[in-house]
């Protein structure tokens, strides 16, 4: 007679369970496909059932990996092999990641790359249906003071207030900025709109000496950074440019009209 009753895995879903946890340990998330991170998370709570069918269920139900974690529990025990303990398992989860989140912002974590923060806002901004505006705001040594979430737009524009994102960078006295949003389509390739609002906001950036550091913008599994294709300093450049042209264009002006007897101081 068996004392535990799961000595015998004949099908071999305790090997596959197995494995899950191995890949997971060795090298976290990378590689796990939606249902996989859902069927693990399930297999905490229920580790001697095959949740993989549940897991599916649950994702094409709610539509993303973001829609199950944020699901309520009534919601979620409707999907047939999960019941109670794991719904409120999954939102568990999601509330603990929240506060780490929110701590680990509060100990004003040092920016390093595009990179870095595409792995910080990949989960919680690819699922959005709508473009979402983030602000990240830097102190000199470019540690996190904030994050804002200023605008919101529709599938396929957002609308940025450049002196909005002014004031609220005064508000926080920010050094340094760094832009991040989301395009629903999952193609993070920036629009013409995209450059141009970029291109604005290095140029008000450099009126009121705040540095904006980078514009990432978030697609499926992968990023764009503006910084990280040059266009950061390419708009610099610009901005500079144009400023020497404009006192050019006075000192010109200034001579012209002292030649002709009309400028008086």
């Amino acid at each position: 007679m068996m004392t535990m009753g799961h000595s015998s895995d004949p099908s071999g879903k305790e090997g596959h369970r197995q494995r899950l946890r191995e890949r997971f340990c060795k090298s976290g998330l990378v590689g796990f496909q939606d249902y996989e991170i859902i069927e693990l998370l399930l297999t905490i709570s229920t580790p001697w059932r095959d949740m993989k069918i549940p897991a599916k269920q649950a994702l094409q139900h709610f539509g993303s990996l973001r829609g199950v974690l944020e699901a309520p529990v009534e919601e979620l025990c409707k999907i047939k092999g999960i019941g109670p303990v794991n719904s409120i398992g999954i939102r568990v989860i999601q509330e603990v990641a929240r506060q780490f989140l929110k701590e680990k912002l509060a100990e004003k974590p040092v920016i390093e790359s595009a990179q870095a923060i595409f792995e910080y806002l990949y989960h919680s901004m690819r699922d959005l249906n709508i473009e979402v505006f983030k602000v990240i705001f830097l102190n000199s040594r470019n540690q996190v003071i904030a994050s804002e979430d200023l605008f919101r737009g529709t599938v396929d524009r957002s609308v940025v207030w450049i002196r909005e994102v002014v004031a609220y960078a005064l508000k926080h006295s920010a050094t340094g900025l760094i832009f991040v949003h989301n395009h629903p389509s999952g193609n993070p390739d920036p629009s013409e709109d995209d450059k141009e609002i970029t291109r604005d906001l290095v140029y008000a950036g450099r009126i009121i000496q705040i540095k904006v550091l980078d514009h990432i913008i978030i697609g499926d599994n992968r990023f764009f950074s503006f910084a990280g294709a040059g266009l950061i300093e390419k708009f610099e450049v610009d901005f500079l440019g144009l400023r020497m042209k404009i006192v050019s264009e006075t000192i010109v002006s200034r001579s012209s009209r002292r030649n002709n007897g009309t400028e008086f101081f």
